[in-house]
């Protein structure tokens, strides 16, 4: 039974109201009417409920001596004011802001610098032109977003954008200029104006670079690198849910290291991997979607999957890539706003005949467009082009796209660009206040990871960005005031089961090589099923077969883990990041199954037109831990009776 919801009542979200079941899925729908939507009040009231857990009321004033120094109640326990998971714009941004007021842990899982962010190439979008307006920027958003969008959430990302946008200027972050010296901006799909801020087809890499910098140079701030957060540790208080930090595996010695926080902000990024094609680092498996899931946190518009229209289609290069690329190289939305232009093979331009907004149409319009000539014309991509504009325009906007091209014997300023679509950005994740907040006392979120209302059923260009900054500054006076009022029990660390590493010595060498291979194959196979039946274009049927085949090879997998000595408390990187996989998979399908509508990025044959009376978010439920698999369910157990 398709069930949607208003989450503004979300501090008594079991106490009333009806509670619907996904199809074998596990997973609670809660259903409430679209009148009663307020995306952010009933989780601002949860946040201001008394505290619990290893937490204690401290000083209401803040001073030097309630900061924590950084200790070590044994070498694989840490001690921190704040612990921010995810090293991209949203968890640098924060972590500067609160590292005024006590000493933070940014835990990221391979190189710092290894994120979204690092990817984004267009920009970032902002009101800062004296003919646009913050009103048309809104009304860009909500109209992407198939008016699914939190008018109140969108007012303030509109507004507060430009600020944060100097704000990064001051902190030295480049961004281009035109002649008259002022910030050149560009146009991108879905955009009424020229308001893109960039740094050529490299602004996220210029806004992860000045970032990381003042990051790396701060005394307060401790960045641990190839640590995999495994799951929050949380407690319960009556109907809430706690958190007090984040277990991690240090992927480089194998250890399991423990951080207890005053206050943990989830910054992890997307989910890109759940398909065997996307724009996505390698790092990004769903690991804080799933971990939020598990620790009782509110999901929400998980079936809005947004599919970047145009990434490099290695098969149409001239020169083949040797070895298959980690992640799909992505070919900006700023490339069409340029004036590209989309043809097929047959070099005829389509996208008049879907849109009168023709290239500029948004990314989910564009997208289902290139996948329908795809399918009728039984083809592998299209063909982006680019060369008839300025040599050297091209070359001083799209410098990056010029190079990775002319390797593989393309030149973009004389030959159209080979592009499909893959899959690019969660417009879905964790259900977020407008200060990052959510309904487990003492997590806080943004970026990717976070659902706060913004894009609603689809992302408008280079809002992503926008959103990550916005809501990292937002998150800040919460976190801090919540800081300053409470002192950490040193002696909780214990209070939890510890995670124990699979090692060739507890399980043997020919099993550990076992694990692994199946668990590889099963991650390739999930993404087929993820591309095959929960793709641009989707059905009832087939999304029916996507859930029984991934219940059958997530059963597959499990049975095969714990019928060769595998535990609930075991851990192992690729074994933890295939359970988020699956997590958040099934988060998708099931979300998918229940939105009996089209309405953006989530386009299903069986309801082709949009319903008025379905215009409110999918929200998921917690399932219960008793029944669900081991990718829904935390490893560790509270080894006492109570954290009080």
């Amino acid at each position: 039974m398709a069930a949607y919801v208003s989450v503004g009542n979300i501090h008594n979200l079991y106490l009333s109201g009806q509670v619907y079941k996904g199809q074998d899925s596990g997973f609670n729908f809660w259903a409430n009417s679209f009148k009663d939507l307020s995306w952010s009040s009933g989780v601002s009231k949860a946040l201001k409920a008394e505290r619990c857990g290893c937490y204690s009321r401290g000083v209401s004033s803040f001073n030097e001596s309630s900061k924590l120094s950084i200790r070590a109640a044994s070498s694989s326990t840490k001690y921190y004011d704040f612990t921010v998971i995810g090293s991209g714009v949203a968890g640098l941004r924060y972590a500067l802001e609160v590292a005024k007021q006590g000493t933070v842990a940014v835990i990221t899982k391979d190189e710092p610098h290894e994120s979204n962010t690092n990817y984004a190439q267009g920009g970032v979008s902002a009101v800062l032109c004296p003919l646009d307006s913050v009103e048309s920027h809104m009304q860009d958003t909500m109209v992407a977003g198939a008016h699914l969008c939190d008018e109140e959430t969108v007012r303030v990302v509109c507004t507060e954008g430009p600020e944060r946008i100097r704000e990064l200027i001051a902190m030295g972050a480049s961004f281009d200029h035109g002649e008259d010296g002022n910030l050149h901006l560009a146009r991108e799909g879905g955009h009424s104006h020229h308001r893109i801020v960039h740094a050529a087809d490299m602004t996220g890499r210029e806004i992860e670079r000045a970032l990381l910098e003042a990051v790396l140079n701060d005394p307060n701030i401790s960045v641990f690198k190839h640590h995999f957060a495994i799951d929050l540790l949380t407690s319960q208080d009556g109907l809430n849910t706690v958190c007090h930090g984040v277990d991690t595996l240090n992927i480089k010695t194998n250890e399991v290291v423990r951080f207890i926080s005053k206050v943990t902000l989830l910054a992890s990024g997307g989910a890109g991997h759940i398909y065997p094609s996307t724009t996505n680092p390698l790092v990004a498996t769903g690991d804080g979607m799933a971990m939020a899931h598990r620790a009782q946190a509110v999901i929400s518009n998980m079936e809005f999957v947004q599919f970047h229209p145009t990434a490099l289609a290695d098969e149409g290069l001239p020169i083949k890539p040797q070895t298959a690329r980690e992640n799909a190289f992505l070919i900006t939305e700023a490339v069409r706003g340029d004036g590209g232009i989309l043809y097929n093979l047959a070099m005829e331009r389509f996208m008049p005949v879907y849109d009168e907004r023709a290239e500029l149409a948004p990314r989910d319009v564009v997208a289902r467009s290139i996948d329908d000539q795809l399918k009728k014309r039984k083809e592998k991509y299209v063909l982006l082009d680019i060369s008839h504009k300025p040599r050297e325009k091209i070359l001083s906007h799209f410098p990056n796209i010029a190079s990775e091209c002319l390797k593989h014997g393309l030149d973009i300023t004389r030959q159209p660009i080979p592009v499909v679509p893959a899959a690019h950005y969660m417009c879905g994740g964790v259900r977020a206040g407008l200060q990052g907040e959510t309904n487990v006392l003492g997590l806080f979120v943004a970026g990717e990871v976070a659902c706060t209302g913004l894009h609603g059923a689809n992302r408008l260009a280079s809002n992503s960005l926008l959103e990550a900054l916005v809501f990292a500054r937002r998150a800040v006076q919460p976190s801090t005031e919540l800081m300053k009022s409470t002192r950490l029990d040193l002696s909780a660390s214990e209070k939890w089961t510890r995670p124990v590493v699979a090692t060739a010595r507890s399980l043997g060498d020919e099993v550990i090589s076992k694990i692994l291979a199946l668990t590889r194959e099963v991650r390739r196979e999930l993404q087929e099923v993820m591309w095959k039946y929960v793709g641009i274009v989707r059905s009832t049927t087939r999304l029916n077969t996507a859930e029984r085949k991934i219940a059958e090879l997530e059963a597959k997998w499990e049975t095969f883990l714990f019928e060769h000595g595998w535990e609930q408390t075991v851990v192992a990187l690729e074994a933890c990041e295939m359970r988020n996989l699956f997590c958040c998979a099934k988060l998708v399908v099931s979300s998918a199954l229940a939105r009996h509508e089209s309405r953006g990025l989530h386009y299903t044959t069986d309801f082709p037109f949009v319903e008025e009376s379905k215009r409110i978010p999918t929200i998921i439920l917690p399932s219960s831990p008793t029944t669900a698999s081991w990718s829904s369910r935390q490893l560790q157990n509270i080894s006492s009776t109570s954290l009080l």
